[in-house]
């Protein structure tokens, strides 16, 4: 998949939030250990540099949701970390996004910190709760 057609699925996946840009997309591709994981209607993109990996951004297209395509990418990017050497990945995700959440504890991350109001929202802003888990075990 292209850095457009990526971010068509991250502005559908993200509706109500400013999507990235192809543009965007593509500047962290090209950045140092920048890498993506594609299944039919959506991506995980991420990077592994020093033994570490960070997961930037998760998407899936709203009609594609609950058939497992989340937990596969979500996989599929800890799998592609792990063989780039990160013995250990991070991410950060809104509070209010209880999908994302439930995906992520049932898949075996923890929470490790939170950024206070990090999200503006029309009804006031939300915390970014940080998560980490450990790769290769």
């Amino acid at each position: 998949m292209n850095p457009d057609a990526l971010a068509a699925i991250h502005a559908r996946a993200f509706s109500g939030a400013r999507g990235w840009s192809a543009a965007e997309i593509a500047g962290l591709l090209d950045a140092p250990g920048g890498f993506v994981v594609t299944a039919a209607e959506g991506f995980a993109l991420g990077r592994a540099v020093a033994g570490e990996a960070e997961l930037l951004t998760i998407a899936v297209a709203p009609e594609h949701r609950r058939k497992g395509q989340g937990r596969a990418l979500l996989a599929g990017f800890e799998a592609e970390a792990a063989a780039r050497g990160a013995d250990a990945a991070f991410l950060e995700v809104a509070a209010d996004n209880a999908a994302a959440r439930a995906l992520y504890t049932v898949s075996g991350w923890r929470e490790t910190g939170r950024r206070k109001s990090y999200y503006p929202r029309p009804g006031g802003a939300v915390d970014a709760i940080t998560l980490t888990k450990a790769l290769g075990t």
